[in-house]
């Protein structure tokens, strides 16, 4: 992905928020009330980093109604930008162990 869409998408108003946020699933509404954000930006902005690799829907959870909400996690830990001979943004994903243990305990949380 080139590094100029990279960092448009983290400089667009409310996305390092939502990525701040996102170490633990939050779904849009949670993001949207917690953060401030209008919902509808909310979801475009999801959008977008999901687009880029930067959030990962997470899962699909059922709510005490009883309907499917989409939950978001960030998938990224670090982000890196350097300017020095040019544009050159790196990202460092989540590890793998990271991974594997937000996925047991979400199991064993649900159990």
């Amino acid at each position: 992905m080139a590094s100029v869409d990279i960092l448009q998408t983290l400089g667009n108003k409310y996305s390092a928020e939502i990525l701040d946020a996102t170490d633990e699933p939050r779904s849009a509404q949670e993001l949207s009330d917690e953060l401030g954000i209008p919902i509808a930006t909310c979801y475009r902005r999801i959008d977008e980093l999901t687009e880029h690799d930067l959030l990962e829907l997470h899962d699909n959870i059922l709510s005490d109604d009883r309907r499917r909400i989409k939950v978001y996690r960030r998938n990224v830990e670090t982000v890196h930008i350097d300017f020095e001979e040019s544009l050159t943004v790196s990202v460092e994903e989540r590890s793998e162990v990271t991974n594997k243990l937000d996925e047991a305990w979400r199991t064993l949380s649900e159990g």
